[in-house]
């Protein structure tokens, strides 16, 4: 039977869809305001013919008060600008359960990229012993981080999930009922959670979606690849931040971080309680019966009786399945012996730990912690350090921290900070004993900035009466500067007797983080992205000359500007100068709902990934490497780009452009996250303490965009000026890493829309600014579409760019109200005597509008 293309699969089960039930939808009453659902389809009219017309937000809201409320007062129209936020934000909803309901119908789930499309590929080419040492290698892990941008609380994504089910199955009443349900559930949470709040939340990923979808896949590979034999290398891990995350997060206690890998220990052991339960209703037979409920008694205890007791080992539990699998095979004819694999296969996934609780902390928090370890045993008279030891060499400093030991206890500090760092060290001890070495064995060092910063941690080790650690210790770079020594950092650790001997122990592993949120806010997008890939070959050399495999963390957000947008492009891009046997990557706030949320999204998403490290070092083995010249032609687009973004960003408007005319400020007012907004408590905002989050979010709500596309254009506007542009052109033609970046800077711009702000322009204060902005826009939208032959923004994507539309076009009311309320809070102020409870309300809406339009975006933050 033909097969429609994916925009006409879009427009069929998603956009047409949408339309019917949204019908539904706003017919529902759900408030006094009986009309609400019938004036915002004119309100939506109403803007987009508004700012066709260059009207300002003023305007377009004044106009339709005038016209449908019949001038109705300042109060009223506050009340139907709630009303309408509350409608929009559910509308949201409801696209977002239709799209995912269609998710298997829209993309191809056995196409490029899939587990069938990568053994395929492999019998095509005759190279499966290939495949298979690769496969026993490789290491897909994703780590699921509490950065605060998925707005849904837990009953709202509850609804979603039946609603996605309901949608799916054409189920008309069922649909009815929830989207009702919608309407009067509540979507803001009153209180900000707290970290095993918000690990709570994630962990129901785990248990409901990653735990399923990783294991079928492991199993599929198994079964088809490996021909039935067990695959021994954990292909797919998963990493977990919440509760382990304590940098700029003063609520990650010890308590919280303890509470967080029980609870974690806790549902692995119920998932498998449950899987045992179902093999118990089937392995009925004679030899077999009694040692499954064997099992089943001890997972029950150890979940529902254990006060942290554990009644079965991890060892105890793959013997006894084993046996069980023996016994079926060789007395039973394999009866149910699949069910009994995949059990066996999610036992060597997920142990007894189920994700691997990550600690990290920022180093400026460890020269502190140490500055005040230092004092107090210069105190105590002991010879632990010498008396003048920050006059020391850095040289000198390492042979200290080399043969250092300690047994530091935390109750003897009064700083509370000191005592909660030797705390979390003491804690990972602690979890290991509980729930197996992957319960918690890195330590991320944010900011790092120098091999000290390394040294002193691992020390910190030491100190702490652990001498051979199982742990690794993992440096973040972040900042443009610390990308490009990075490598020289390295080598001052690998060159280190100690630390060699800790890598050793390790493996000979070194696990490196790279921050692309902060590299791309410190440095912009060109410089940011070609910065890491210059700084990950430069790993990969200085490792391979030390015999270190050098494994690549990326510290990735939603939206282009944060290292997202198609990634597994990426990795599929890189060339053999760069390790690629492991895909590390953090997926937080929206992305984990929007790419992970579902067991058929998951899948995708997953296998995506784990196909791009099959490409590079199988079927595209020693390809995409980029020559000299086309490194050279990178150096200057990456230069150009550094420049005008630096002169943007240090343009004296840019700070005050942020605070008064973005919704900066308005995120820490959000009870989304328990993490605060910026690093520092200071009033004033200073732009090294801002997070990347807030700030790519900002520009996001402006519908401006600005990290993820500024400095491009005018990068590539030099080639043009200068009669080079075929240069340029031959590289994206030619480089997949290019062409991926590019494509990805497309997605900003395709999610930019400018006539909401254009009203700026004549801003007495940052109308200059405001162009600024804009002739980038314009200049690098022009160039993208030169260089990619196109007439449109993403024209290669239609059903993305298709679901950007709708999406935008849901927003375009809040999007409006938000900046009409921002004006009307800059307006209120400049009066003589400020209303300061009218100034509460109309911040109280920009506040709610953030919600629906970062969860329309799926990758704004």
């Amino acid at each position: 039977m033909y097969t429609l293309p994916k925009i006409e699969r879009f427009n069929q089960d998603v956009l047409s869809k949408y339309h019917i039930y949204n019908s539904v939808f706003i017919t529902l009453p759900f408030d006094s305001i009986d009309n609400t659902g019938v004036l915002l389809p004119l309100f939506t009219e109403v803007c987009d013919s508004g700012f066709k017309k260059q009207k300002t937000p003023r305007e377009i809201v004044d106009f339709f008060s005038e016209k449908y409320l019949h001038n109705g007062s300042e109060k009223d129209k506050i009340n139907l600008m709630f009303h309408f936020i509350q409608y929009i934000e559910r509308q949201i909803v409801l696209f977002d359960a239709i799209e995912d309901a269609a998710f298997p119908v829209v993309n191809n789930m056995e196409g490029r990229g899939s587990l069938r499309d990568i053994k395929e590929k492999s019998d095509a080419k005759n190279n499966k012993e290939e495949l298979i040492e690769f496969l026993e290698n490789f290491n897909v892990r994703t780590v699921l981080t509490a950065h605060p941008t998925q707005f849904y609380p837990g009953a709202v994504l509850g609804i979603i999930n039946d609603l996605t089910e309901a949608i799916r199955k054409n189920n008309l009443l069922d649909i009815k009922q929830l989207l009702a349900q919608l309407g009067k559930t509540p979507f803001i949470q009153n209180e900000k959670p707290n970290p095993f709040d918000e690990a709570v939340s994630l962990i129901w990923y785990l248990e409901n979606v990653f735990y399923n979808t990783s294991g079928e896949m492991v199993h599929y590979l198994q079964k088809n690849v490996f021909e039935g034999e067990s695959i021994k290398n954990p292909l797919i891990k998963l990493g977990f931040w919440p509760g382990g995350d304590r940098d700029g997060n003063p609520f990650v206690t010890t308590e919280i971080t303890l509470k967080v890998a029980e609870r974690l220990r806790t549902s692995i052991l119920k998932c498998y309680y449950i899987e045992m339960r179902s093999l118990k209703r089937k392995l009925t037979f004679s030899g077999v019966d009694f040692l499954v409920s064997e099992l089943e008694q001890k997972l029950y205890r150890s979940v529902f009786y254990s006060k942290g007791e554990i009644f079965i080992t991890l060892e105890e539990f793959k013997l006894q399945l084993n046996k069980i699998k023996t016994i079926v095979i060789e007395q039973h004819q394999s009866l149910y012996v699949d069910e009994i694999e995949s059990l066996l296969i999610r036992l060597n996934l997920f142990g007894f730990h189920f994700a691997s609780l990550d600690i990290r902390q920022n180093s400026k928090i460890h020269d502190a912690v140490f500055n005040d370890i230092f004092c107090y045993y210069s105190k105590s008279n002991s010879n632990v350090f010498p008396e003048n030891y920050y006059q020391l060499s850095e040289k000198e400093k390492f042979e200290v921290l080399s043969n250092i030991k300690g047994n530091l206890d935390s109750s003897d500090f009064e700083n509370e900070m000191t005592r909660s760092t030797i705390e979390s060290i003491q804690a990972i001890k602690t979890i290991q004993e509980k729930n197996g070495e992957f319960g918690a064995n890195r330590y991320i060092i944010s900011n790092n900035e120098s091999a000290l910063n390394v040294m002193e941690t691992f020390a910190l080790f030491k100190l702490s009466n652990w001498e051979n650690a199982t742990v690794d210790i993992i440096p973040l770079f972040e900042s443009v500067d610390d990308l490009q020594d990075a490598h020289n950092i390295m080598e001052k650790l690998y060159t280190n007797e100690a630390y060699a001997k800790h890598l050793m122990n390790r493996g000979n592993k070194q696990t490196i983080m790279l921050g692309f949120s902060d590299g791309t806010k410190d440095g912009g997008y060109l410089m940011a992205n070609w910065s890491i890939y210059k700084a990950k070959e430069a790993l990969t050399e200085i490792s391979r000359k030390y015999g270190i495999h050098a494994i690549f963390f990326d510290g990735r957000g939603g939206p282009p500007a944060r290292g997202g947008g198609k990634t597994h492009k990426f990795y599929a891009s890189l060339g053999p100068k760069i390790e690629n046997n492991e895909i590390q990557i953090t997926v937080q706030g929206q992305t984990i709902s929007s790419n992970f949320g579902t067991l058929d999204s998951c899948r995708y998403n997953l296998e995506n990934l784990l196909s791009a490290g099959v490409a590079n070092q199988v079927f595209n083995k020693g390809q995409n490497e980029l020559s000299v010249e086309e490194k050279n032609i990178l150096d200057q687009m990456a230069e150009l780009g550094y420049n005008k973004y630096l002169s943007f960003k240090n343009h004296p408007k840019f700070i005050p452009y942020l605070e008064q005319m973005s919704t900066l400020k308005y995120y820490a007012k959000t009870n989304i996250g328990s993490r605060p907004s910026k690093r520092s408590k200071s009033e004033t905002l200073d732009f090294a303490d801002l997070r990347a989050i807030p700030f790519v979010g900002s520009w996001s709500q402006l519908k401006q965009n600005v990290p993820g596309f500024f400095g491009v254009g005018s990068a590539l506007k030099h080639f043009e000026d200068t009669n080079q542009w075929d240069k340029v052109q031959d590289l994206y033609d030619g480089s997949l890493f290019v062409k991926t970046l590019l494509e990805n800077s497309m997605m900003s711009l395709a999610k930019s829309f400018f006539p909401l702000t254009a009203y700026m322009s004549k801003d007495p204060e940052f109308g200059e600014f405001w162009q600024i902005i804009y002739n980038e826009f314009l200049e690098t939208k022009r160039l993208l579409l030169k260089i990619a032959g196109h007439t449109e923004l993403m024209e290669n994507y239609p059903d993305g760019k298709a679901s950007i539309q709708v999406r935008e076009r849901i927003v375009l009311p809040l999007l409006t109200i938000q900046q009409y309320a921002l004006l009307r809070i800059n307006e209120i102020n400049k009066e003589e005597n400020p209303d300061l409870n009218l100034i509460k309300v109309y911040e109280k809406i920009v506040t709610r509008s953030l919600f629906g339009n970062t969860n329309a975006s799926r990758n704004s933050a």
